[in-house]
């Protein structure tokens, strides 16, 4: 079998090959000497290590330097902001077992920050890229449109709405900075993983 003759899609059981031909890869399985998908997806054959795999259709998602994802501020020190990882976009899907990251005061925003406490708070979502997914997570916020996609009012905790550079909350009249993701969506995550 060669690549142009893999199926476009697989289920779970769907021949990919002979075992002499292929060496099985991730998301499939040998049994007898042939090659079967183990998940639904897309099958591809790696040509430089004759290696076949199925990519999950609705696998879990992990993270990955370069991946946008929304993210949760949990606290705020003076050089970095820690935050829970809520999903990844723009599917919204939850990544398993709620990591954590870091936003480092120099990846805040592009130019100099002063405080972080200007440019987040407590509670707010970003909108973040992942620099760095191992050992740890670390986040950047910096180009125009990443940044603070959800916020609540510090006075009354009302939702916060854009108004000109500012964001203003419609229940108190308090107005508050965020460092804002520019032309972003509101967060709304999928219910079902």
């Amino acid at each position: 079998m060669t690549p142009t003759e893999l199926p476009k899609f697989v289920v779970p059981g769907e021949y990919l090959g002979a075992a002499e031909e292929f060496v099985p890869g991730r998301g499939t399985y040998e049994a007898s000497g042939r090659i079967f998908a183990s998940v639904t997806g897309r099958p591809t054959i790696d040509a430089r290590d004759r290696t076949v795999r199925v990519d999950a259709a609705n696998g879990v998602p992990t993270l990955n330097e370069g991946d946008v994802v929304y993210a949760r501020v949990n606290e705020l020190k003076s050089a970095m902001a820690i935050c829970t990882i809520v999903a990844a976009a723009p599917a919204g899907r939850g990544i398993p077992g709620t990591p954590e990251g870091t936003v480092h005061i120099s990846k805040a925003k592009d130019g100099f920050t002063e405080s972080l406490a200007d440019e987040f708070a407590v509670g707010d979502i970003l909108l973040a890229k992942v620099l760095q997914s191992r050992p740890s997570i670390k986040l950047t916020t910096a180009p125009a449109d990443l940044g603070v996609i959800s916020a609540r009012c510090q006075v009354c905790h009302g939702l916060l709405v854009p108004s000109g550079r500012e964001l203003v909350c419609p229940r108190c009249g308090h107005r508050e900075h965020r460092k804002r993701a520019e032309g972003a969506a509101p967060f709304s995550p999928r219910t079902s993983s």
